[in-house]
């Protein structure tokens, strides 16, 4: 039986995340502030952790950074009311597996924890094909055994997921990925879902890769089809 540690200030959604989860049959604890989660998950073992954003004492985004500065690897639902970009991307750049936006549908919940379960038991089939290659594409270089991402001699300084969207696409020059592919692909979600945050995620990959981001080389757009890694020298081969 697999725990899951749910941590919400407000009893209601405890509530309905307790008995939803228990119905499938995951162990649940429960927080109610992010300094008692954050004890919890730095003391017991979880298999998931769903965090709310706003929480007293210590907020959702402190407490996945501080759990990832930890160096554990618990996959992290967050849970927001917001629904700015800019807290989206916080929350997947500081760590977080999956976000969430309330008001929210408990099997909605369960079936992204499902994905996550899946994609962390069997990490996408490309990083583990060849995890001795050393991938380049113009002047950008992965290392997919050292889990090292450079643009010339600079390290990239790369999420997780930003690593292994890269890797994806390194693997797949030139060819356009949709954003259904990708969800798919690097989340592991074989249901509907919003493909927002594969934009999200795409968008923060790419100020971190090309130089002008408004005028990408690498990372591109393709309108109504989605996006693909480009070779800057294919059209000259």
């Amino acid at each position: 039986m697999k725990t899951i540690l749910v941590v919400d200030d407000e009893p209601a959604i405890l509530t309905l995340l307790r008995y939803n989860l228990e119905q499938e049959h995951f162990k649940v604890m429960t927080a109610t502030d992010g300094a008692q989660a954050l004890t919890m998950a730095l003391q017991q073992s979880f298999d998931f952790i769903i965090l709310d954003l706003m929480l007293p004492k210590l907020d959702g985004i402190t407490v996945t950074k501080k759990i990832r500065e930890a160096k554990l690897k618990t996959p992290i639902m967050i849970l927001t009311a917001k629904d700015s970009e800019t807290d989206k991307i916080v929350g997947l750049e500081v760590g977080g597996d999956d976000y969430v936006t309330k008001p929210f549908s408990p099997r909605e919940i369960i079936a992204r924890i499902r994905a996550i379960e899946r994609r962390t038991a069997q990490p996408v089939a490309v990083v583990e094909t060849h995890p001795s290659d050393i991938l380049q594409v113009g002047d950008l270089m992965v290392d997919e055994g050292e889990v090292v991402a450079k643009k010339g001699t600079q390290k990239l300084h790369l999420t997780p997921k930003e690593f292994e969207l890269l890797v994806y696409f390194m693997h797949r020059i030139n060819k356009v990925q949709s954003r259904e592919k990708l969800l798919n692909a690097v989340w592991g979600f074989d249901y509907p879902a919003e493909t927002r945050m594969v934009d999200i995620q795409v968008s923060h990959l790419r100020e971190k890769i090309e130089t002008d981001p408004r005028h990408p080389v690498y990372l591109k757009t393709v309108r109504g089809f989605g996006y693909q890694l480009e070779d800057p020298n294919h059209d000259q081969t």
